[in-house]
């Protein structure tokens, strides 16, 4: 590789650390914007590029609310720092991450919630019901894991992903929500939804009977949401349209995100 190609890739690998680092900074400060944070608790990692496994992740203490694009901490697999910085991280919350990043070539973005809502239906022998159009974008794609304990023993990571299989989300029993992404954008999305339609299946519960569609309604609905069944009107531009909305909502109420 001559010296001009070397450093031609060297800045291309830079710039693209920098871009993960905001967009995942953007995704920590939507989490904390829109209530699903437990303090200085769960995580949201982002696989950066390069031969090496090497992730981003939240520095122990912060809330959501104060992380930033510099403030990202660089781990290794095991969860231990690889490049100099001022904090600390919690190897032990990167237990569930570790696992899903090896694991899932895909999962370039794992997303942990311990939310109100997704709480209350991990703790329910059913799971996500198909109670309302967002939870059906959900229909037979959801992975359950059974509560062992706090994740803190690596034993544990074999059945996590074995539970998760190749699903785009999962539920932890008796504990919280967990999403997956191509990117960091993509898990966040992906929760947001998910934890909207389990704050609707707690609402609807508590209102009466459920009435709920077919499955074959259900499953088609979910395949119209992931772009696998023919529809007349697709939707090629929200998911883009979107992001940019949140962006903005972030330039308005917290634009430090990406210092």
């Amino acid at each position: 590789m001559s010296e001009v190609t070397a450093q031609v890739t060297e800045m291309s690998a830079t710039e693209t650390e920098a871009e993960l680092r905001e967009e995942l900074a953007a995704v920590y400060r939507l989490v904390a914007h829109f209530g699903m944070t437990d303090l200085i608790f769960t995580h949201i990692s982002a696989r950066l590029p390069g031969s090496v496994p090497r992730f981003l992740i939240n520095p122990y203490g912060l809330l959501f609310e104060e992380i930033t694009a510099s403030s990202l901490v660089v781990v290794d697999l095991e969860g231990r720092i690889v490049e100099p910085t001022p904090y600390a991280v919690n190897p032990a919350g990167f237990v569930i991450h570790s696992a899903i990043h090896a694991a899932r070539p895909d999962a370039h973005a794992v997303l942990h919630t311990h939310t109100r809502a997704g709480c209350a239906v991990a703790a329910t022998e059913e799971g996500l019901l198909p109670v309302n159009q967002m939870s059906m974008e959900f229909y037979n794609r959801v992975g359950y894991h059974d509560y062992e304990g706090i994740a803190l023993n690596k034993d544990e990571q074999r059945r996590l992903v074995a539970n998760l299989r190749d699903h785009p989300v999962m539920i932890l029993r008796n504990h919280g929500l967990l999403t997956v992404g191509e990117t960091p954008r993509q898990a966040f999305t992906r929760m947001f939804y998910l934890n909207r339609a389990c704050e609707i299946q707690v609402s609807a519960t508590s209102a009466g009977t459920l009435r709920l569609p077919s499955p074959e309604v259900a499953d088609y609905t979910a395949r119209q949401f992931s772009g696998e069944a023919q529809v007349d009107y697709p939707d090629e531009i929200g998911n883009d349209l979107l992001w940019s909305a949140l962006l903005r909502l972030l330039d308005r109420v917290a634009p430090d995100y990406r210092n």
